[in-house]
């Protein structure tokens, strides 16, 4: 499987650290964004660049990191065809994919330590949705999104 991760500054070091993670696993990784932690870049455009990445089926899945996961989490789910996620633990993680069909998980540098970061990742991708009863409810929300996404 192809994974985008991208990140701004606050997030480049857990980014390094997840990258190496998903390497291990034998993911292919897209890597996005800042290009260290001391040089300011824009969660919006990481963002942005985790949902061009998969939107253009470039990857499958991607991981977006900000201080908080909150601004990037946004920027990903103004996009249509984009589930973004904000998780803070690992169950958070696997039940976004099992009940949301989340195509992005997002999480915070400054909010969860690396050891939480990588079990969420493997969470994250060690789960699959569940369909049934949470596939009526990621139908409605496409529904919403061809509705306001014009």
């Amino acid at each position: 499987m192809v994974v985008t991760i991208a990140s701004d500054h606050a997030g480049y070091d857990l980014r390094q650290k997840v990258v190496a993670h998903l390497k291990e696993k034998g993911f292919e990784v897209l890597e996005r964004g800042a290009s260290s932690a001391d040089q300011p870049y824009s969660w919006v455009e990481a963002g942005e660049l985790v949902a061009d990445d998969i939107l253009s089926g470039k990857a499958e899945k991607g991981i977006a990191i900000c201080g908080t996961g909150i601004g990037i989490s946004i920027t990903c789910n103004k996009f249509k065809g984009i589930r973004c996620a904000l998780s803070h633990n690992e169950y958070t993680a696997r039940i976004c994919r099992e009940h949301n069909d989340a195509n992005v998980l997002a999480f915070g540098a400054r909010v969860i330590g690396q050891a939480v970061a990588l079990e969420m990742v493997d969470a994250f991708f060690g789960g699959s949705f569940g369909g049934g009863r949470h596939g009526v409810r990621v139908d409605q929300l496409k529904a919403l999104e061809d509705k306001n996404f014009k």
